[in-house]
């Protein structure tokens, strides 16, 4: 008569008991995971730097617009080269038709 029960569940409980403990682990584990997640985005959330982007624009803007002021108008004695665009000397001029350097022209 006892042949009828195979010999693979002796203790049905046992393995009920072995499955709450593995759910019971991952879910230690998966809370640990998310408290350093949450340890890690607190500490970078400290350590950005916080930017205000327009008056960073507004201090571009300022600084590329006293560029173009800080530029002096060319003197008599200097010309711009119509191939490098540089201002030059006259004494460095090769061709006063063409306004081209001796670094240019040679």
């Amino acid at each position: 008569m006892d042949e009828g029960f195979g010999d693979g569940d002796l203790n049905p409980s046992a393995e009920d008991d072995g499955d709450d403990k593995a759910a019971e682990e991952a879910a230690e584990a998966l809370e640990e995971l998310e408290a350093e997640e949450l340890e890690l985005l607190e500490d970078e959330a400290a350590e950005t730097l916080l930017v205000d982007e327009a008056a960073e624009l507004r201090a571009i803007r300022r600084a590329e617009l006293t560029l173009d002021a800080d530029a002096e108008e060319i003197r008599g004695d200097e010309f711009v080269c119509s191939s490098c665009f540089l201002v030059k000397r006259i004494s460095q001029l090769a061709d006063k038709r063409k306004l081209i350097c001796k670094d240019c022209a040679g």
